[in-house]
């Protein structure tokens, strides 16, 4: 009997397990739509074609305002990029080092080792340039948002010229029906065609925010897929070994009767 409850709870612990990453349909006054993601459940994976899409995404829209303070560029080499992608992605940005032998600070072209370059060099030339507001670091921001992945798309998609009746928007906010409040302080960002994919995939703003979406969430959890596997082999050497109990447990029995 207790064998056959150990059967029950771990189905249940395996149920619960499949319906991790289930998000509500509203959170913090936001409402957005539950979508598929490659990474969801227990077997989920990240779609390294996505994640390539969505980092060209960050780089030409995203990375003008946004950091990502807690990705080195050898972290692309996880995802799909050989490591001259890598480096060729981070030779595009310009780092300060030294001192150097004389004393001074200097710049070089940024290697495999360091962070994501911050477009701003400072929290007030971030605010600066941009009305005051300070855009966030975006390297764990679906994890850091109730509703994660599904509110990001949502956001991302929930602009709109047509402000409802009643809703007097304050200057130099745009609606959002996503956003809580509905105005946010980031213009639109995704427009149709903004960037021309390497692969040739037709740049949608849904595609495009799929994309980013699917890279951002790899940049707040890289380690998922790794955990996501121990946990499979855990759950069935949890499985075996009830098995082996329970046959273990009925043939003590058996001899007692």
């Amino acid at each position: 009997m207790r064998a056959q409850r150990g059967f029950l709870l771990l189905g249940l612990f395996g149920l619960g397990l499949l319906l991790v990453g289930a998000t509500p349909a509203a959170a913090g006054g936001a409402t957005y739509k539950k979508h598929e993601w490659s990474f969801d459940g227990i077997f989920g994976r990240f779609d390294r074609a996505a994640l390539r899409r969505g980092h060209q995404v960050y780089q030409e829209v995203c990375a003008a305002c946004h950091s990502l303070s807690l990705v080195a560029y050898r972290n692309l080499v996880d995802v799909g990029f050989t490591e001259d992608e890598a480096k060729e992605v981070a030779a595009q940005k310009e780092v300060t080092d030294g001192p150097n032998d004389e004393g001074e600070m200097f710049t070089r072209p940024a290697k495999l080792s360091d962070h994501f370059v911050s477009p701003f060099p400072n929290e007030k030339a971030a605010r600066f340039a941009n009305n005051g507001s300070l855009p966030p670091d975006l390297s764990l921001v679906v994890k850091a948002r109730k509703g994660g992945a599904d509110y990001l798309y949502g956001v991302l998609t929930g602009y709109s010229d047509e402000v409802p009746e009643g809703v007097e928007m304050m200057d130099g906010m745009a609606y959002n029906h996503v956003f809580p409040g509905h105005q946010i302080a980031m213009p639109q960002p995704l427009y149709e065609d903004g960037v021309e994919y390497e692969d040739g995939t037709p740049a949608s703003i849904e595609q495009m925010a799929k994309d980013v979406t699917t890279f951002l969430a790899w940049t707040a959890e890289p380690e998922l897929e790794e955990r996501k596997s121990l946990g499979v082999k855990v759950l069935l050497f949890m499985l075996l070994l009830t098995a082996m109990l329970y046959a273990v447990k009925r043939r003590i029995w058996s001899k007692l009767h």
